[in-house]
């Protein structure tokens, strides 16, 4: 099965190692994966901010740099709904091969734990991590693009992996991309929130599957003297136990 990897801009940038634990499972899984290396930014920022002619442009180049790939798997559902979403871009009756294109893009985009199981049709990729771990559930991820089960699946099945309830998991880290910058004090005090929460579970992980949202979770418990460990769902998938070292590809 050949997969294409949509790196997404903060993993290209701040979470390289997510990046490299994804292709390592991809191809641990049997994948023959591939990198796009023209590929840029989904253009989400720019769309949350009123750019939508910038943000077409940068649709048509991603649609056209993933247009021969068999599948397109990201490490994040927020990207992931922005590459399912470019149909909306293309209205004008002028557009209409670009929406066609955009809608086959969709079709065969996916965010990573929603490839590995329902896809792969794998629940048990053979991690191995001990500790006490709970989970924030991102919202784009979990609200729009529906994916709830596969992460769960995958992350009962790590050995020595305890998972903990984490209360209000839904509730928005205060992250929301431009939200952050635009709306500094309510996203302060969302953030406060969703740490007050996690700190309640007792555990002493927490994990998620968008970076932006374990960045803004991670930046505001450091700054509060939390020095909780934070990992992708890639990494903890990734992991064996007794090393940080990731498994050897295959």
């Amino acid at each position: 099965m050949k997969v294409s990897i949509f790196i997404t801009c903060i993993v290209d940038v701040m979470y390289p190692k997510v990046g490299k634990d994804m292709l390592e499972i991809l191809k641990r899984l049997g994948c023959e994966v591939d990198f796009p290396a023209a590929q840029t930014c989904c253009g989400q920022p720019a769309f949350n901010s009123g750019y939508h002619k910038d943000t077409k442009e940068l649709a048509k180049h991603m649609i056209q740099v993933f247009e021969d790939a068999d599948y397109v798997v990201a490490p994040s559902g927020s990207c992931t709904l922005m590459v399912h979403d470019y149909h909306n871009l293309f209205s004008a009756p002028e557009d209409d091969e670009w929406r066609e294109k955009a809608k086959r893009l969709a079709e065969k985009t996916y965010e990573l734990t929603q490839f590995i199981v329902d896809v792969l049709g794998v629940e048990d990729v053979g991690a191995e991590l001990y500790g006490t771990a709970t989970m924030h559930r991102s919202c784009h991820m979990t609200r729009l693009l529906n994916i709830k089960e596969p992460p769960t699946k995958l992350l009962s099945h790590v050995k020595g992996l305890e998972m903990v309830p984490l209360p209000h998991s839904y509730d928005c880290c205060g992250f929301g991309g431009t939200f952050s910058v635009k709306m500094v004090p309510i996203s302060e005090q969302m953030v406060d929130e969703k740490v007050h929460h996690i700190e309640g579970t007792g555990a002493n992980l927490l994990i998620g599957a968008d970076c932006s949202c374990l960045m803004n979770i991670q930046g505001r418990m450091s700054r509060l003297g939390n020095q909780m460990r934070v990992m992708h769902i890639a990494e903890v998938l990734n992991h064996r136990e007794g090393s940080d070292k990731t498994w050897e590809s295959k």
